[in-house]
């Protein structure tokens, strides 16, 4: 099938109305959460591990699935995270050479008073 000028300029627009959308909220979630030491990043990544109910955490791989960073990114922020206090690595008990991170106490209270703070600004930016 194929589309017409018109309704591939229609697609172009829409694909560029969805980054358009994903800049404003990101910026706007990096400054909202910049007063609670985080980062739109560092918050998904806590958020990630506290939505694991089994609170085992995730292996570094299973987070990148989850949040959009390359893996050496992710490995720096996740530094940074324990740095702060706010996760921990652990050696992965099924498989030696993994790793596992999982919150600390510090890092699940911190989640807990951002989430609503994160939810507020993502509602108030996605209902446009």
């Amino acid at each position: 099938m194929t589309e017409t000028r018109g309704e591939q300029q229609e697609l172009v627009r829409q694909w560029r109305d969805i980054l358009a959308l994903h800049a404003r909220t990101q910026c706007e979630l990096d400054r909202v959460l910049h007063h609670h030491g985080l980062c739109a990043s560092d918050f998904e990544v806590l958020d990630v591990l506290a939505e694991g109910a089994d609170r085992t955490g995730y292996r570094v791989q299973e987070i990148a699935e989850r949040v959009h960073l390359s893996q050496s990114a992710l490995s720096r922020l996740i530094a940074r995270l324990e740095k702060d206090g706010l996760v921990e690595r652990c050696l992965c008990s099924e498989d030696r050479r993994g790793v596992r991170v999982v919150l600390t106490a510090t890092g699940r209270a911190l989640h807990g008073r951002v989430l609503p703070v994160q939810r507020a600004v993502l509602g108030r930016m996605l209902a446009s």
